[in-house]
């Protein structure tokens, strides 16, 4: 499932192609993808812009110039895929299909995802449970701790819990983990404050590392796109059993914490 550094990674490429221009076209192929009939759907963003992508945690909010939303959620299996002029359309079904000019912007793989119409008033709502963007500018380090001390549980739980933090998934909370030198099951009201420290500043690294690598997911939004899922060969235990750890040559070992699948070095991540 695309994470916060996926999703980052669209809403990036997608402020540099698709801002301003009118809406020139709508196919709507899978009804369920959409929260509204597709004629509607279709009616109420012709000649319509985005004038504003915006990230949530793992969602895409599309700004429209009418004051609307389009709320994205890819889940598990979604993509987005983008042609220009002449370059042929992907091969995998689509669900849903806009065009912006000679762009077209394909939404895949929406069995459980879903692009929702939304008034703003509506995006908010639906947005209300998320927790707190560890990456804003406002989530400083005291803040984190401060959040982190009336937690309780895994580490791994709290980490790709949505209500907790927003964005983190299972591929990421490994990596952070990991980075931190934390075993994945630590007890998180048992972490001192100089620990929660260093799991903030793991978090900051992977994520920042991770996004600037176009994330793990090798799923390229253009034909020409050389950057999404380079962070597939910089994650070190992610997917990786059996493989010696980067750090002291243990074999990475996979397990089931609270019903998720684990990567982690049982010589390197220490439980507390």
């Amino acid at each position: 499932m695309p994470e916060l550094p996926e999703m980052e990674n669209y809403r990036k490429m997608l402020s540099a192609s698709i801002l301003n221009i009118p809406i020139s076209n709508v196919i709507v192929n899978r009804d369920k993808s959409i929260n509204v009939p597709p004629a509607e759907f279709s009616a109420s963003l012709m000649g319509s812009k985005v004038i504003f992508v915006e990230r949530r945690g793992k969602y895409l909010i599309f700004h429209l110039n009418n004051g609307r939303r389009l709320l994205l959620h890819l889940m598990l299996g979604g993509l987005l895929y983008m042609t220009r002029g002449d370059e042929e359309r992907p091969s995998r079904t689509t669900q849903i299909e806009i065009s912006f000019g000679d762009k077209v912007l394909y939404f895949i793989g929406l069995r459980l995802g879903y692009l929702h119409q939304l008034s703003a008033k509506e995006t908010e709502e639906a947005l209300s449970q998320l927790g707190p963007e560890l990456l804003d500018r406002r989530m400083t380090k005291e803040r984190f701790v401060s959040l982190m001390k009336k937690r309780r549980g895994a580490l791994k739980s709290l980490l790709v819990n949505q209500q907790a933090s927003a964005g983190i998934g299972n591929c990421y909370a490994d990596e952070i983990a990991f980075h931190a030198k934390i075993h994945p099951a630590s007890k998180v009201q048992n972490l001192t404050n100089e620990t929660l420290e260093q799991l903030y500043e793991s978090i900051h690294h992977v994520l920042k590392e991770a996004t600037e690598g176009g994330g793990y997911m090798e799923m390229p939004f253009t034909e020409d796109d050389d950057l999404t899922g380079h962070y597939a060969d910089q994650c070190k235990i992610y997917d990786h059993e059996g493989e010696p750890c980067v750090r002291c040559g243990t074999s990475i070992v996979k397990t089931e914490i609270t019903g998720r699948k684990v990567f982690l070095c049982p010589n390197c991540q220490h439980e507390m």
